[in-house]
């Protein structure tokens, strides 16, 4: 969000940005919960099937006494009885189950995958392996379906690809914790106000301290003797948005962002950023530390 206020601020006022980037957190939080409620809404989709199953003129013994592991999946039971995702979809009126063309065919995708056939074939199930199956199950058929991401980018506009990816890999996250028994798994809330308020926090800090890390920045860029005038802004930016949380957030462990930051490089920006900020942002961290502008880890 700061990098799209610094290209268009001759246009947009700080306040319109930072309105902007609380609405684009809520949508990004918002999606996040969409996709747990996804395997509820999955899972009764495959308990409508299997009940329309019964109802055939001449069902086989398989329609009349179907295999209900899939639907009595513990993770699916443990995300329906979660108060707080319940009222926040509830609150929201949300449902996956109002487009019910795409749901089956999503579902189809998923009964038709290997992930599901390995999972249905086992003796015995547990919860290890009734988390296991959704969490592979997301990454592997969900997740990268056209169809679920042209159905996201309809709901919202704040929905995209990469909005996609990264709640993916959030609710991906939050399997892996159930799966080892991890509490709490916090499916609709942020962890508290502070966490709540934590990227307008951040936003207001970099842009107040633009000036003063943008010459840090050249400073190091300088020394190793790149240019400046061809370094992508987006690292920049990237780069400015680090320094605030070095400085300005010691709960957080100077590793953690920055290889959080070096992760976003890599990830939306050219080829070589990820290499490029691992550079200059360790160069920095070691210059802020010998002069104490941070002393943590």
């Amino acid at each position: 969000m700061l990098y799209n206020y610094l290209l268009t601020r001759s246009i947009k006022s700080e306040a319109e940005a930072r309105d902007e980037l609380r609405e684009s957190l809520d949508k990004s939080h918002e999606l996040y919960n969409y996709l747990l409620l996804l395997m509820i809404d999955l899972t009764a989709q495959q308990d409508q099937v299997l009940y329309e199953n019964k109802q055939k003129f001449m069902p086989s013994e398989e329609d009349l006494h179907p295999d209900m592991r899939f639907v009595n999946n513990w993770l699916v039971a443990r995300l329906r009885d979660d108060e707080s995702l319940m009222k926040f979809v509830a609150d929201r009126k949300f449902t996956w189950r109002d487009n019910e063309v795409f749901l089956r065919l999503l579902l189809s995708k998923v009964t038709s995958s290997e992930e599901y056939k390995t999972y249905m074939a086992m003796p015995a199930t547990d919860i290890d392996s009734d988390c296991e199956v959704w969490r592979q199950l997301l990454r592997k058929v969900i997740l990268v379906d056209d169809d679920l991401l042209e159905e996201v980018e309809n709901r919202s506009l704040y929905w995209s690809v990469e909005d996609l990816d990264l709640m993916g890999q959030f609710a991906v996250k939050t399997i892996a914790r159930a799966q080892r028994g991890l509490e709490p798994l916090r499916f609709a809330q942020y962890k508290d106000e502070e966490d709540e308020q934590f990227g307008d926090k951040l936003f207001a800090l970099a842009l107040a301290d633009q000036e003063e890390s943008t010459k840090l920045i050249e400073d190091f860029l300088k020394r190793e003797r790149w240019d400046i005038d061809r370094t992508a802004l987006f690292d920049r930016v990237t780069m400015l948005v680090a320094i605030a949380e070095l400085r300005s957030f010691p709960e957080i462990p100077t590793a953690v962002t920055l290889n959080e930051y070096i992760e976003i490089a890599k990830r939306f920006s050219t080829p070589h950023s990820g290499q490029f900020v691992n550079g200059v942002l360790n160069s920095i961290l070691n210059h802020l530390r010998d002069t104490k502008q941070i002393v943590k880890p």
